[in-house]
């Protein structure tokens, strides 16, 4: 019997392609989301959301595997609570969350609700993985494009841009293995200050705009020249560099439209 894999978020930007990853490597998937979806063979969609706790129960049933990727600007850690004590009522056997580089340790309230989530996982009696993972190409992608236009760069911020993809591919690998605590950090291949990120996007573009330096106050700025928003060791580097996703990702339309 082909029990199903469930994955919440399963419709989001990492979500669908872990979904395609898991069919592709021959296992039913159950799609948790708040709009559901359309069915085909091997993928069932149903209706549910982590943060209100609404549908799932339901949704849980039958699906030993839990792949927890719903998130948002707010209320992770109230999800990751709701999502738990589901998987603890089901008797899930392997619960993994996706969670960020830094979590708990950079005092942005987005990442300061991912390291409560991760707690929440640790502290149920649900077997887990949970992985940390960098920032998105794709996400950080907008970023470079509004900072380029406003010619500025937060100073001393280092970050290590991740693909998309390789995120997506471990993810279906932990998600298809047994729980394994906490798994190491994924990374992408270089370390980039946000300087670094807009100068290779304007070169990119052929945009010829100076960036200055903006320093960033407070604890957040201290956090950041710490590097705690950096992968500690083990880590995993992977997949694209910056330049090579800004070669892909870029149309000649997107291009026109950056100037």
């Amino acid at each position: 019997m082909n029990e199903p894999i469930l994955v919440t978020g399963g419709t989001g930007t990492i979500g669908r392609r872990v979904v395609t990853l898991l069919h592709g490597a021959g296992r039913d998937v159950r799609v948790l989301s708040r709009r559901g979806g359309t069915d085909a063979p091997g993928i069932q969609h149903v209706v549910g959301d982590t943060r209100e706790g609404a549908g799932l129960d339901a949704a849980f049933a039958g699906a030993p595997t839990v792949v927890h990727l719903a998130g948002g600007p707010k209320g992770d850690d109230v999800g990751a609570r709701n999502v738990a004590e589901a998987a603890q009522r089901a008797g899930t056997s392997h619960l993994l969350l996706i969670s960020v580089i830094g979590a708990g340790d950079v005092p942005i309230g987005y990442v300061r609700a991912k390291g409560e989530a991760e707690r929440v996982v640790r502290e149920s009696a649900v077997p887990f993985t949970i992985l940390r993972a960098a920032q998105l190409h794709s996400l950080l992608l907008p970023v470079a494009s509004k900072l380029s236009s406003l010619r500025i760069a937060p100073r001393d911020v280092r970050l290590e841009p991740v693909d998309g993809e390789a995120v997506a591919t471990r993810l279906a690998e932990l998600a298809l293995g047994g729980p394994s605590g906490r798994v190491a950090d994924l990374a992408g291949p270089e370390v980039l200050t946000f300087a670094d990120l807009v100068a290779q996007y304007n070169a990119h573009h052929e945009l010829k705009r100076r960036v200055m330096g903006m320093p960033v106050p407070g604890a957040l700025g201290r956090a950041y020249r710490e590097g705690a928003n950096l992968a500690s060791a083990p880590v995993d580097r992977v997949g694209a560099t910056w330049q090579q996703f800004l070669a892909g990702a870029a149309s000649p339309a997107a291009k026109a439209a950056a100037r």
